[in-house]
C-alpha cells in the first residue's frame, strides 16, 4: 500500500506531466494550426499513459491539462498582454521561439487562474523550460518573465509577510 507521501508524490508528478504536455499541445496547436479540441483528444488518447514504439508515456493530470489548454486559449489575448509587459520592447512575444511561447501561455493560464502558487508554477516551468532547453539560458529568461507575470496577475502573493 502506498504511503501518503507516495500519493502525493505521484499527484505531483502527474500535475509536472500535465503541465509539459500542455506545452507539448499548444505548441503542436500552432505549429499545425489545429483546433484545441482536436489536439486535446489526441494527447488524451495517445500520450496519457500510452505506450508508442515500445515507450510508455508517463500518466499525467487530465483535468489540469484541459484546464491549462483551454484557458490558454481562451485567455490567449490577456496572457499574451501580460508575457509582452515581461519582455522587452524589441521582442514581443510573437518574435520569440514557439516552444517558449507555449510555455508561457500554459504557465500564463495557471498564473491567471490563481490555483497555485505562484512560485510553484514558477517552478515548474523553469524546470519545464530546463527540458526542452538543456545547454541554453531559456530557463533563466524563463524565470524572470514568469516571475514579472507572476507578480503583474498575482501582487499580493509577493507581499512581505506582516
Amino acid at each position: 500500500m502506498a504511503s501518503q507521501n507516495e500519493r502525493r508524490a505521484r499527484a505531483q508528478q502527474k500535475k509536472s506531466t500535465a503541465r509539459l504536455f500542455a506545452v507539448q499541445a499548444l505548441f503542436q496547436m500552432e505549429a499545425g494550426d489545429a483546433a484545441l479540441e482536436d489536439v486535446q483528444a489526441e494527447f488524451e488518447t495517445h500520450r496519457f499513459g500510452a505506450e508508442l514504439d515500445g515507450d510508455v508515456y508517463a500518466e499525467g493530470n487530465l483535468e489540469l491539462f484541459r484546464t491549462l489548454t483551454y484557458r490558454a486559449v481562451a485567455d490567449q489575448a490577456r496572457i499574451d498582454k501580460l508575457t509582452d509587459s515581461a519582455l522587452v520592447a524589441k521582442w514581443p512575444i510573437d518574435r520569440i521561439d514557439p516552444t517558449l511561447r507555449a510555455l508561457f501561455r500554459a504557465a500564463g493560464a495557471e498564473l491567471v487562474a490563481k490555483d497555485t502558487p505562484p512560485k510553484v508554477a514558477i517552478s515548474e516551468f523553469v524546470d519545464i523550460a530546463k527540458a526542452f532547453f538543456p545547454e541554453g539560458k531559456e530557463a533563466k529568461f524563463v524565470n524572470a518573465v514568469l516571475d514579472h507575470m507572476a507578480r503583474d496577475v498575482n501582487p499580493e502573493a509577493f507581499a512581505p509577510k506582516a
